[in-house]
């Protein structure tokens, strides 16, 4: 197994695994280590998020797992696997449906795949993926170089640094250049604020360079939320606040109970109308494909 060590400073793991008599080859990119084009290999995800990185990367694979909780392909990826097929969530795999896409090679994530990697390899050799070392753009940038795709990687990653240095002047112009701010989820049960963590950490306080209000960053990075009351939403003082509600008509009422009650209203970014609703999908989805999505959403809200 070959460790692969990139400019972020981290350790990314990703190892063909061969799919006869368990024959292992490391993942080494060079001139003639890709035999056939990108587009002519038959790529099977076993990861949303690899699945929207391969999107990014004008790759569809034959088949990919689905969101567990929604049960299908997450809506910003559906619209380009119109003809892929639906393996499952990650962690209960439908091999049956695997093993008749074919797969040429079989891309995931190594926290879920490792547990069935012998059945995996039996259908084809395997890409592991450790997608909890290093940013989105750095398992872009590898998977570009496994399938020849190195310069679409780069081009995408310098369009999406464009985008937000866009959309960081435009934030600067209309809330200052210290605005600070905060994102929370309401679900139904609970109130939920984001950490500086993935999903939502990395694009607030990284991509756009807003400031984190006060008290997120004491939440650690550990955990990417923590429960709350609707009582101390103040204590945070956030100048913008971005919020998702989850997409079911319970979470719905019980945001429509939050933004009533006199402690909404009396929060500053309220009065200021500096209240972004974003989607959890592709917010939540961390990925070169959401994060991507995310900021033309965000673009979109701008200009209204």
């Amino acid at each position: 197994m070959k460790k692969w060590f990139l400019p972020a400073s981290f350790t990314l793991l990703a190892v063909f695994l061969g799919a006869c008599g368990n024959e292992t080859t490391t993942n080494e990119v060079t001139s003639d280590s890709t035999t056939e084009a990108a587009t002519e290999q038959r790529i099977a995800s076993l990861s949303i998020h690899l699945t929207n990185d391969l999107i990014a990367l004008d790759i569809i694979p034959v088949g990919s797992v689905v969101g567990g909780s929604l049960g299908d392909f997450l809506p910003q990826s559906a619209p380009y696997l119109k003809d892929a097929v639906k393996y499952g969530p990650a962690k209960e795999v439908d091999m049956e449906a695997l093993l008749v896409s074919k797969p040429d090679v079989i891309v995931a994530d190594e926290e879920f795949a490792t547990a069935n990697l012998a059945d995996y390899e039996d259908i084809a050799p395997v890409q592991l993926f450790d997608l909890d070392e290093g940013t989105w753009r750095d398992h872009l940038t590898l998977l570009g170089q496994n399938f020849n795709k190195e310069q679409k990687a780069e081009q995408f990653i310098s369009d999406y640094e464009k985008k937000t240095e866009e959309i960081k002047a435009k934030l600067d112009e209309q809330f200052g250049e210290n605005a600070t701010a905060m994102a929370i989820r309401v679900t139904n049960k609970e109130l939920r604020v984001f950490s500086t963590a993935r999903p939502m950490g990395p694009i607030l306080f990284e991509d756009l360079d807003l400031e984190p209000a006060n008290g997120i960053v004491e939440l650690g990075t550990e955990e990417p939320y923590q429960v709350i009351s609707k009582e101390v939403i103040g204590d945070f003082d956030a100048d913008i606040i971005f919020v998702v509600v989850n997409n079911d008509e319970e979470a719905q009422k019980v945001y429509d109970q939050l933004t009533a009650s006199s402690v909404w209203q009396s929060l500053e970014a309220v009065q200021k109308d500096q209240i972004f609703v974003v989607s959890d999908q592709p917010w939540l989805d961390y990925s070169a494909l959401g994060n991507s999505m995310a900021i033309d959403e965000l673009s979109n809200q701008l200009k209204e």
